[in-house]
């Protein structure tokens, strides 16, 4: 294998005509040159140098090395430059993805922080529920992932995360939504049993399928009339008295929570909310600052 240091010193010696002036320039000593050149022919297989007394001239395979060098020495000093703005922060991009509710509460902070700190980074954003996102790192569709696992199925989930590296960021509480004119609006907190008979709008497939079991545990199986992915309109709905729903406090909160009464939901039900990201990516310099300030954010 013909090594980059090796191609160094035939441009020297090339350029200088001798040992000794390659030795100079290069800042070693003439031995030092005279056995780099040995390794490199010894990799080409061939003579590089013809020497003639005090004279050096190339042979025609050192002639091409000599040729070639210049692009393959310029091209690995790009390299060199880029690898070190990336891990400088200077250059680099972070493929983000995040559930809806992360997106427009969390995300926003974090990347307003990451832009200010670190300008060159480029930072994209993509919307999916896990575990949709969680595939989606594994496959290399992104570099950082923000999910959410319920507390009665962390065990399950812990599992299902094992090879990743799992940040957690905060704990989100679930709320009851009612309308306005509802008979428990202006109640402080509810038990689940007491929403038993109402109509349901329910949320994305992994919160519809909580809801379920909570509800489950509870005692009764909710009747869901409406289920949508999108926040706004599970409120939109609520509001508009066709149903009563239970959010995460980030849902909420990122939504104009119009015609609807929140209260507490007793026994409390909570999701965590976490960052993933792949081992090898956790040492990336763009992903750990971003992770970072996701942190931050969360912390707020």
């Amino acid at each position: 294998m013909i090594e980059a240091r090796h191609l160094r010193v035939l441009r020297a010696v090339a350029g200088t005509g001798s040992f000794s002036a390659a030795a100079r320039e290069l800042g070693c000593t003439q031995p030092a040159v005279s056995q780099q050149m040995k390794a490199l022919e010894q990799s080409a297989g061939t003579p590089l140098l013809i020497r003639t007394g005090r004279e050096m001239r190339l042979t025609q395979a050192g002639e091409a090395l000599v040729r070639h060098a210049a692009g393959i020495l310029a091209g690995l000093t790009a390299a060199e430059e880029e690898v070190a703005a990336i891990a400088g922060l200077r250059a680099g991009r972070v493929r983000l993805v995040s559930f809806p509710s992360g997106s427009s509460t969390l995300v926003p902070t974090a990347l307003a922080a990451m832009r200010a700190a670190h300008p060159g980074t480029r930072i994209s954003l993509v919307e999916a529920e896990p575990p949709r996102s969680v595939e989606m790192l594994r496959e290399g569709d992104c570099d950082l992932a923000l999910a959410f696992r319920y507390g009665g199925g962390a065990a399950g989930a812990a599992a299902e995360w094992e090879d990743l590296v799992v940040t957690p960021m905060l704990t989100d509480r679930l709320v009851g939504l009612v309308p306005e004119g509802h008979r428990l609006a202006g109640a402080e907190r509810v038990g689940m049993a007491e929403l038993a008979e109402e109509p349901w709008i329910a949320g994305c497939p992994r919160c519809r399928r909580h809801l379920v079991e909570v509800c489950e545990g509870a005692g009764f199986t909710p009747r869901i009339d409406f289920a949508t992915d999108d926040y706004p309109a599970v409120v939109g709905l609520v509001g508009a008295g066709l149903g009563v729903a239970v959010l995460p406090e980030l849902a909420v909160e990122s939504v104009r929570a119009k015609g609807v009464s929140t209260l507490a939901v007793e026994p409390a039900v909570e999701r965590e909310v976490v960052a993933l990201t792949l081992p090898d990516l956790a040492r990336v310099p763009a992903v750990a600052a971003t992770l970072g300030e996701l942190v931050r954010a969360a912390a707020r």
